[in-house]
Protein backbone atom coordinates (compact mmCIF):
# COMPACT_ATOMS: atom_id res chain seq x y z
CA UNK A 1 0.00 0.00 0.00
CA UNK A 2 2.91 2.55 0.74
CA UNK A 3 4.16 1.81 -2.82
CA UNK A 4 0.88 2.46 -4.41
CA UNK A 5 0.92 6.17 -2.46
CA UNK A 6 4.15 6.66 -3.47
CA UNK A 7 3.79 5.95 -6.95
CA UNK A 8 0.76 8.30 -6.99
CA UNK A 9 2.82 11.21 -5.34
CA UNK A 10 4.98 10.75 -7.94
CA UNK A 11 3.13 10.88 -10.63
CA UNK A 12 0.98 13.75 -9.57
CA UNK A 13 4.17 15.88 -8.74
CA UNK A 14 5.36 15.06 -11.94
CA UNK A 15 2.26 16.20 -14.09
CA UNK A 16 2.07 19.00 -11.91
CA UNK A 17 6.00 20.00 -12.45
CA UNK A 18 5.54 19.93 -16.80
CA UNK A 19 2.19 21.81 -16.67
CA UNK A 20 3.90 24.52 -13.83
CA UNK A 21 6.94 24.57 -16.10
CA UNK A 22 5.33 24.87 -19.49
CA UNK A 23 2.98 27.77 -18.41
CA UNK A 24 6.14 29.90 -17.35
CA UNK A 25 6.86 32.25 -20.57
CA UNK A 26 10.56 32.31 -21.78
CA UNK A 27 11.39 35.74 -20.52
CA UNK A 28 11.22 34.33 -16.92
CA UNK A 29 12.84 30.88 -17.44
CA UNK A 30 16.26 31.56 -16.74
CA UNK A 31 15.60 34.08 -13.72
CA UNK A 32 13.62 31.11 -12.22
CA UNK A 33 16.03 28.38 -12.93
CA UNK A 34 18.29 30.58 -11.36
CA UNK A 35 16.41 31.17 -8.28
CA UNK A 36 15.58 27.23 -8.06
CA UNK A 37 19.43 26.33 -7.13
CA UNK A 38 18.76 26.57 -3.36
CA UNK A 39 16.00 24.00 -3.87
CA UNK A 40 18.54 22.18 -5.86
CA UNK A 41 21.34 22.91 -2.96
CA UNK A 42 18.77 21.41 -0.36
CA UNK A 43 18.26 18.32 -2.62
CA UNK A 44 21.90 17.76 -2.27
CA UNK A 45 22.16 17.75 1.50
CA UNK A 46 19.04 15.66 1.93
CA UNK A 47 20.98 13.52 -0.64
CA UNK A 48 24.39 13.10 1.10
CA UNK A 49 22.67 12.58 4.25
CA UNK A 50 20.83 9.73 2.67
CA UNK A 51 24.17 8.28 1.20
CA UNK A 52 25.96 8.32 4.49
CA UNK A 53 22.74 6.64 6.63
CA UNK A 54 24.60 3.30 6.12
CA UNK A 55 20.86 1.82 5.28
CA UNK A 56 20.60 -0.37 1.84
CA UNK A 57 22.46 -0.74 -0.92
CA UNK A 58 19.64 0.69 -2.76
CA UNK A 59 19.52 3.53 -1.00
CA UNK A 60 23.48 4.48 -1.44
CA UNK A 61 23.04 4.14 -5.05
CA UNK A 62 19.86 6.00 -5.17
CA UNK A 63 21.26 8.96 -2.74
CA UNK A 64 24.46 8.66 -5.09
CA UNK A 65 22.43 9.43 -8.38
CA UNK A 66 20.79 11.74 -6.59
CA UNK A 67 23.78 13.48 -5.55
CA UNK A 68 25.14 13.74 -9.33
CA UNK A 69 22.21 14.89 -10.61
CA UNK A 70 21.36 17.85 -8.06
CA UNK A 71 25.42 18.48 -8.29
CA UNK A 72 25.36 19.12 -11.96
CA UNK A 73 21.80 21.14 -11.43
CA UNK A 74 23.44 23.56 -9.26
CA UNK A 75 26.53 24.04 -11.73
CA UNK A 76 24.67 24.20 -14.49
CA UNK A 77 22.23 26.85 -12.69
CA UNK A 78 25.57 29.17 -11.70
CA UNK A 79 26.69 28.73 -15.06
CA UNK A 80 23.74 30.15 -16.82
CA UNK A 81 23.26 32.82 -14.02
CA UNK A 82 27.01 33.70 -14.37
CA UNK A 83 25.76 33.74 -18.10
CA UNK A 84 22.75 35.78 -17.67
CA UNK A 85 24.14 38.19 -15.28
CA UNK A 86 27.53 39.33 -18.02
CA UNK A 87 24.50 40.52 -20.75
CA UNK A 88 23.59 43.23 -17.97
CA UNK A 89 27.49 43.90 -17.61
CA UNK A 90 28.99 47.17 -19.94
CA UNK A 91 31.10 46.69 -22.98
CA UNK A 92 34.45 48.48 -22.30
Amino acid sequence: MTFVIALTLFVIAVFLGVELISKVPPTLHTPLMSGSNAISGITLIGAIAAAGAGNSALTTVLAFGAIALATINVVGGFLVTHRMLGMFKRKG
